[in-house]
């Protein structure tokens, strides 16, 4: 039962990552010069979860020499786990700008996989000659060329890590999911690790197991948060990057306080808003605003209940709606999905912008944009007061 549960994972896994791979390179929607890494990377972690699941099946199930002689003794031997490495390290450069790349030593993070072709390529040559491969030596290459690759992995994920940890060239969203993307190879590398251990103190391979679930995981991962929240979140810096080059991010909300009550608090509290566009920080809370406004929480909210009658919620999320509103109306922005326009605004999630936008404008973000709305009618829209 076990084991039929993990071959189906294992193998659902398989197809979706060779999609991945090639999506990422022929979609207009993903298509970038980190992805064609990350599209090099999904296809060898995918090909080598085949590789080690049609092994167990070649040994358990059925033995058939050609499918070891073709699929797995040959993927073996030229270990794509070398390339994998270093395709993989090449993604999280290009991903934070590292100035390595442009090194010309660089290029030499891909001699060991080359290196190891161009053995097993001689091997086997020797073989119609010397007859290597019966007496041992193909073993000790085999078992050396293990170890080098399991090394070679380890160094750069975490050359890698510590890298992406320094790097302030992205965003802290960015940078937390590299890390996490990071964590989970170390993770894959650990199990590889053991299973080695396993097999060559035990003779067994169960913690095998443990490494083609992660395989796997990895691949859905990728699929379910990796590439579609990461391709939102570089949408998102696209979109700050051009209105900041531009100018075009000022956002005013009707002002609705009292002349002849008007507090300092709230006039400096408008002017935070529109020329600081706090709003625009997801994490922006009460006490952030009581801090930069010198006040306490309480009396921050109860003169912008008395004076604007709102929460200090309602007052930041209408600034968001309406930078929102002015980035979905903008034709520029229409190749940029929903969501990378509500994380520019200010929004959390998609959800939090889903929910505030259709409560102020009783319409979705999506169906706001699609309307093919006449100049009248777009300002009867935009210029309507928000739904309380």
């Amino acid at each position: 039962m076990y084991s039929t549960i993990l071959g189906v994972a294992v193998i659902a896994s398989v197809p979706i990552g060779y999609f991945m791979s090639i999506s990422l390179v022929t979609s207009s929607f993903f298509k970038s010069h980190a992805n064609k890494y990350l599209s090099l990377t999904i296809f060898l972690i995918t090909t080598l979860t085949f590789v080690e699941w049609a092994g167990l099946l070649n040994t358990v199930v059925f033995y058939s020499p050609l499918v070891h002689a073709i699929i797995i003794q040959f993927f073996d031997n030229i270990r794509l786990d070398f390339l994998f490495a270093a395709s993989l390290y090449t993604y999280f450069l290009t991903q934070i700008k590292h100035e390595r790349l442009d090194r010309s030593s660089y290029r030499w993070i891909y001699f060991p996989f080359l290196a190891s072709v161009l053995l097993e390529v001689a091997i086997s040559f020797s073989d119609y000659i010397l007859d290597i491969h019966h007496s041992g030596f193909d073993i000790l290459v085999f078992l050396a060329k293990d170890f080098l690759s399991i090394v070679f992995n380890i160094v750069l994920i975490f050359m890698a890590r510590r890298f992406i940890r320094k790097a302030n060239t992205i965003s802290d969203e960015k940078k937390r999911w590299l890390l996490r993307l990071n964590l989970l190879v170390i993770c894959i590398i650990m199990s590889w690790v053991l299973t080695r251990m396993e097999l060559l103190t035990f003779n067994t391979d169960y913690t095998a197991s443990l490494l083609w679930v992660l395989l796997s995981l990895l691949t859905w991962w990728i699929l379910y948060y990796g590439i579609f929240r990461l391709q939102v979140l570089e949408q998102k810096e696209e979109i700050h990057k051009y209105l900041v080059s531009k100018g075009t991010g000022d956002v005013e909300v009707k002002r609705k306080v009292n002349s002849t009550t008007s507090s300092k608090v709230i006039s400096e509290l408008y002017q935070l808003m529109e020329e600081e566009e706090l709003f625009k920080d997801p994490l922006l809370s009460r006490a952030d605003l009581a801090d930069r406004l010198e006040t306490s929480e309480g009396y921050l909210s109860q003169i912008i209940n008395q004076e604007i009658n709102s929460s200090v919620i309602q007052f930041v999320n209408e600034y968001r709606i309406e930078a929102a509103k002015k980035l979905l109306h903008d034709p520029v922005f229409n190749k940029y999905s929903v969501e990378a326009i509500g994380l520019e605004a200010g929004f959390k999630s998609k959800s939090a912008f889903y929910s505030v936008f259709k409560a102020n404008l009783g319409m979705s973000p999506g169906a706001f944009r699609k309307l093919q709305l006449s100049p009248n009618s777009y300002e009867s829209i935009v210029l309507a007061p928000p739904k309380r």
